[in-house]
């Protein structure tokens, strides 16, 4: 697992090249979390009802923002040059701030990974002491092979746990984004499911699969499919934290953003 903060300096050029083109494309890769899936509800909803949502507030960071960035390989940082080229510790310079990276390979919130539990006995091992601004909760693909069984309560609890641990935080959910084209059943499912929870409880939820954040266009340029064994290569990350940090600076002025494998493959 890693656990490691990062602060550098400003460089806000990447970010509003991403945001600008984003604007002008119409969509900043983030879900309006009011208009959930149709095809998915939140626990405890009857069948054929329609998930409750709640429309989030914008997200208020201070100037110097704190984030607790927790996830899987990709928030690790695998197939990267360094693990800290990885787009959790980019996202630092970019905010402006502090990232404490909490990313543990091949986890979900049904499946433990390689070096650590699954999430919510992850989340149950964070220092409460640490005091988040914004945390930024990713993934992850790696329940796609658990199937549906038990997933959406695993993850109402773990996210249960997040906020009770820090309740002063705001939370932004980071959906998987696809290790290969076309994006799998498994993989469609998740980030379905995390949509809708996430819109239930009125929380931002961040979709790099609904908007093609990774295309047939430029999907060697992101993944590095040898090496890196389908995980982001140092530039696919600086990519990734690029398009994380304008879709935060357009969720600072929400409401008005909108959303933008096979089954067999690498722990993520």
């Amino acid at each position: 697992m890693t656990v490691a903060p990062a602060r550098l300096r400003l460089r806000f050029v990447g970010v509003a090249a991403v945001l600008a083109l984003a604007v002008v494309a119409g969509v900043l890769g983030v879900w309006r979390p009011w208009s959930p899936l149709p095809s998915t509800a939140p626990v405890g909803a009857a069948e054929g009802e329609p998930a409750a949502a709640i429309a989030p507030a914008p997200v208020v960071l201070p100037e110097h923002p704190t984030v607790l960035v927790f996830g899987d390989s990709w928030t690790y940082g695998s197939a990267a040059t360094v693990p800290t080229e990885g787009y959790a510790y980019l996202l630092a310079d970019l905010l402006d701030g502090e990232t404490i990276v909490n990313g543990v390979r091949g986890s979900g919130y049904l499946k433990p990974g390689l070096d650590g539990p699954a999430f919510g006995e992850r989340i149950a091992a964070l220092d409460p002491a640490l005091t988040p601004d914004l945390i930024i909760l990713q993934g992850s693909i790696n329940d796609r092979a658990q199937g549906e069984a038990g997933y959406r309560e695993a993850v109402n609890a773990a996210w249960d746990a997040m906020s009770a641990t820090y309740p002063e935080a705001t939370i932004v959910i980071l959906g998987p984004a696809p290790h290969e084209l076309p994006v799998g059943d498994g993989t469609a499912r998740i980030d379905a499911d995390l949509s809708a929870l996430a819109a239930a409880r009125g929380w931002w939820y961040i979709s790099p699969v609904a908007e093609n954040w990774i295309t047939e266009q430029n999907y060697l340029d992101v993944i590095d499919v040898e090496v890196g064994r389908k995980h982001p290569s140092s530039a696919g990350h600086r990519y990734l934290a690029e398009r994380v940090a304008a879709a935060l600076d357009a969720l600072s002025g929400a409401p008005v953003t909108i959303a933008g494998e096979s089954e067999t493959t690498p722990e993520q």
